[in-house]
């Protein structure tokens, strides 16, 4: 692997629930490649560098390279399936890509300047992590930005107030306007009402009669 959105594969024939458990116990991870309406063909990696490319935010949205037999080809990662409860991926689906088609993906979102929104009392709802795009691979970008500095306490802010990059549109908004979803809310800060505590001084018994006094 030459960087992290390089990596090396080779073809495997061997293929079925234990094939892949001997390429697991090897430390390599199964994959497959398909798309572009071409067969779909079994490869395999090795872990070490999948785990190390897969730690990077970018690497689920940027465009990579897989050398197969010397032949580079370009992809996206499309699915990976991880251990339930060990650092260890099981699978990994890449889908060809071509220059001159539009590719549907998921980029990310950076949330900017929320300490804004902090400071006038109000605590920052995220109803989205990533928005579902479509572009060019040469517009494909890493992350998508959202400021959100001026965002007023009680504000949503939905798909159609997301400034895009240049080439990119969004697949939601594609649809039709009612499916223009919310991104992100600037919620007041709960105030606790004074009827919920009971904070009035507690009443003392009163003191019993004193027969001996009569």
């Amino acid at each position: 692997m030459t960087d992290l959105f390089t990596l090396d594969a080779e073809v495997r024939t061997d293929l079925g629930k234990g094939a892949s458990r001997r390429l697991r116990h090897a430390n390599k991870v199964p994959a497959i490649l398909y798309g572009e309406g071409k067969e779909s063909v079994s490869l395999t990696l090795e872990h070490k560098n999948v785990f190390r490319a897969q730690q990077e935010e970018a690497f689920y949205s940027h465009v990579l390279t897989l050398n197969i037999g010397g032949k580079p080809v370009e992809c996206l990662i499309k699915d990976m399936q991880r251990h339930p409860f060990k650092n260890i991926v099981m699978h990994m689906d890449f889908i060809r890509i071509d220059a001159k088609h539009a590719i549907h993906t998921n980029a990310p979102i950076h949330f900017l300047n929320e300490e804004n929104v902090v400071k006038l009392g109000a605590s920052v709802a995220h109803h989205m992590t990533e928005i579902a795009i479509s572009c060019l691979p040469k517009d494909l970008p890493e992350y998508i930005e959202i400021d959100v500095a001026d965002l007023e306490v009680g504000q949503t802010l939905h798909l159609s107030d997301v400034k895009l990059p240049k080439g990119v549109t969004s697949d939601e908004l594609e649809k039709g306007e009612d499916h223009d979803q919310a991104v992100v809310t600037a919620n007041a800060a709960k105030v606790q009402n004074d009827d919920d505590e009971d904070t009035s001084a507690p009443v003392a018994p009163a003191a019993p009669e004193d027969d001996s006094a009569e």
